[in-house]
């Protein structure tokens, strides 16, 4: 079992976060969205340790996180669409999936084979910084047990990782709190996961709607296996009330044991998703119950999520 440091979001933290990295270790790291699980994504069994110590199948591709779109256009076919979505949505929680460059040099494992890379500019300073600093690409899935809730403190990160990794970079509560929206541009503009991007403002910038990938589409990008960010205790959604043991996790005005947003406001039930599954999976109830969520903007990504961890266990 591996010794995990927190280490400081200061100029001591950042420099042995890099020191880890460039010695092949693991380290988890804030974006706006969720904690990261960062290896370099060029050193094949730094990208390894991932999908060991999340218990990651190695067909579900990992997103490249870079510190700029000049960046990304060494790993990445460079389009016009592609152009377009990074000025208007980077640094930001949007993931773009577009065709790997020849000579990329990044490690078969990030891509699970696929000849397309999910690639983002994150926009948490320290994020940012870190990938500055180490001018590398990080290979970043979410900090947690695969399947498992993700991560949106340093304090979540240990619970499920502490002892299989280096160190947490600890930059307090992500603001997003879910994971970014993925954009498929290898052929027609293509929703692969809904996220902290509505889709409505992405179908404002093309000026068309988006695409929407079918449930029979093969899996392309991460984030889209069927059961994902579960609790332990299984979950009912569109909830109106509780039933025997269940603790309800509610949405606007409600008697519930957990609000999502009192107020009924999708940016702020987004950013508190995360953190109150995490709170209600610790009291151990034999099941959780979740209050209905419209089905617009960040609720889009919202209800994904929830389905997702309300999904059969594989």
């Amino acid at each position: 079992m591996l010794a995990t440091e927190t280490l400081l979001p200061d100029d001591v933290g950042i420099a042995r976060a890099c020191e880890v990295l460039a010695g092949g270790g693991l380290v988890a790291f804030p974006t706006e969205t969720v904690y990261g699980l960062g290896a370099d994504a060029r050193d094949d069994m730094a990208v390894a340790r991932i999908f060991d110590a999340k218990g990651r199948p190695r067909f579900n591709p990992l997103i490249v996180h870079v510190a700029s779109p000049e960046r990304a256009k060494h790993y990445v076919e460079w389009s016009d669409m592609a152009d377009r979505m990074a000025r208007a949505f980077w640094p930001g929680p949007l993931t773009l999936v577009l065709p790997l460059r020849d000579g990329h040099g990044l490690s078969p494992l990030v891509t699970a084979g696929l000849p397309t890379l999910a690639i983002r500019v994150p926009t948490h300073p320290l994020a940012s910084e870190l990938l500055n600093r180490y001018d590398g690409p990080l290979a970043a899935p979410s900090a947690n047990p695969s399947g498992r809730i993700s991560p949106t403190s340093a304090g979540h990160v240990l619970d499920g990782l502490k002892g299989r990794i280096e160190a947490v970079l600890d930059g307090g509560p992500c603001e997003v709190g879910v994971e970014s929206t993925i954009l498929g541009l290898a052929g027609e503009p293509t929703l692969l996961r809904p996220g902290g991007i509505p889709a409505e403002e992405i179908e404002a910038v093309l000026n068309a709607p988006l695409r929407l990938q079918a449930d029979t589409d093969a899996l392309t990008a991460p984030g889209q296996m069927s059961s994902h960010y579960a609790p332990g205790a299984p979950v009912r959604l569109n909830a109106t009330s509780r039933e025997n043991g269940e603790l309800l996790l509610g949405f606007g005005h409600m008697d519930c044991d957990l609000n999502l947003s009192e107020r009924g406001n999708l940016t702020e039930a987004a950013a508190n998703l995360f953190r109150a599954l995490h709170d209600l999976d610790a009291q151990n109830a034999p099941a959780i119950a979740v209050a209905p969520i419209p089905d617009i903007g960040l609720g889009r990504a919202i209800n994904d999520r929830l389905r997702r961890a309300a999904a059969p266990r594989t």
